[in-house]
């Protein structure tokens, strides 16, 4: 699918969509789970298709309704039903599913797409090679056997903070304590945190020794429970820019007390100069002049290419750091937004761990653009699109059903003049 932007003014309300962070975590302790739990106000995007995937295969049930999942745990690691796991683009999938397959003890192979077996795997490789365990990585499986043990783990923290998720998925359930130490700089602690959040609503309990140091007891049980998605504040990032740039949007359906790390994207707009109304769970973004800001995109990776959409509307100058993560997603995010934005007339530069944007306001249109495959490349070249003087072109916009299915839908209703083609 391809689609093409005409100048247009938004306003109105959109229902912001599910945590997909959140989402995973839920579904998994839900199928570790003893007993039936309900997840509500579920999307089924194509990463959260491939968790339920994952784990229906691990022997979890799950019926699926419109918005709500009905998961009868797994009784043992001994129920799995295939042992080829398609991941598809997920890397949460991947890193998260990973330990947790290994306690079945089985030879397990996982499948992505894109550029997925391209991202970095090394922790996992080099917990299990240590062990003494199958650890196969090729550019198209990956593939483990063998179960790894409770212990002492230190994890760079400066990689992806999915790998201690993972881990900390499984190790309660060993026999043994068990101890993750986080080799410093820690990123995306706050990914972390939701995931010990959402273990204690599962009846897991792991807990901070300090701010590098993590305990897990072992031989617990995951208990069932009725659990809600709160809204995503990483899909909420791209209306607070749209309605600071574009046109009023009321975002409802969020947690204004919410843990998730991108809800740094409000402090960061309102550090800009931007207008927002707070209200209960609920944000009203408004149109304002921006000015340039420094940010540092340590422990909120995920908002860098609309945060590079927000700088080139500022007046000055914007400096984003601590942005390197951000060239091993779906694509180089860094260099696939230079790009495009280049297209455009846009002033930016940068290094392995910079991004420098320095504002005009004079931006050519008329043009086509390209996805680089990458959602949020595409919803984020979208936003920039609408601010435009003549029509733009984005190919390949349909790589959104990564993670937000109805993202152009909802542009329409609140008055985007987009064309799919």
């Amino acid at each position: 699918m391809n689609i093409k932007i005409y100048p247009s003014k938004c306003t109105g309300t959109v229902r912001i969509p599910p945590s997909k962070s959140m989402a995973h975590r839920a579904i998994i302790c839900a199928s570790l789970a003893k007993g039936i739990s309900h997840i509500s106000n579920i999307t089924y995007s194509k990463d959260i298709i491939a968790t339920i995937e994952g784990m229906k295969k691990l022997g979890a049930k799950i019926t699926e309704n419109k918005d709500t999942l009905i998961i009868e745990g797994i009784k043992n690691f001994n129920d799995i039903t295939d042992t080829i796991i398609n991941c598809n683009e997920s890397g949460s999938t991947l890193r998260f599913l990973i330990p947790i397959f290994s306690l079945t003890e089985k030879n397990i192979k996982f499948l992505g797409k894109n550029r997925l077996l391209e991202r970095p795997q090394r922790i996992y490789e080099n917990i299990f090679k240590n062990q003494g365990l199958k650890y196969i990585h090729t550019e198209s499986k990956i593939e483990i056997e063998g179960k790894i043990s409770s212990g002492i783990y230190e994890i760079k923290g400066d990689i992806s903070s999915q790998f201690i998720s993972g881990l900390l998925f499984t190790l309660p359930l060993l026999d043994r304590d068990s101890i993750i130490k986080i080799i410093p700089p820690f990123e995306s602690k706050s990914y972390v945190e939701l995931t010990i959040e959402v273990l204690s609503t599962f009846g897991i309990k792991v807990f901070f020794n300090d701010d590098l140091t993590i305990s897990i007891p072992g031989n617990q049980i995951y208990k069932s429970c009725n659990y809600t998605v709160e809204g995503d504040f990483s899909q909420l990032a791209f209306f607070a820019v749209l309605g600071s740039t574009n046109g009023q949007i009321k975002c409802t359906g969020v947690n204004t007390n919410s843990k998730q790390g991108d809800k740094e994207i409000i402090n960061l707009i309102q550090s800009a100069g931007g207008k927002i109304e707070i209200k209960s769970n609920e944000y009203i973004f408004s149109p304002a002049t921006l000015n340039g800001i420094n940010i540092n995109l340590e422990d909120c990776p995920d908002l860098g290419p609309i945060l590079m959409v927000m700088a080139m509307f500022a007046k000055e100058k914007t400096h984003i750091f601590n942005a390197r993560r951000l060239r091993y997603k779906e694509s180089d995010r860094i260099e696939a937004m230079e790009s495009e934005l280049q297209k455009l007339g846009v002033d930016i530069k940068s290094d392995e761990d910079n991004i420098y944007i320095n504002p005009t306001n004079i931006y050519t249109s008329n043009t086509s653009l390209y996805s680089h495959l990458d959602h949020r490349v595409v919803m984020s070249l979208a936003v920039a699109a609408s601010n435009l003087k003549s029509p733009t072109i984005i190919t390949d916009a349909h790589v959104i059903e990564k993670s937000y299915p109805n993202f152009f839908d909802d542009l329409i209703e609140l008055g985007l003049n987009i064309q799919k083609f």
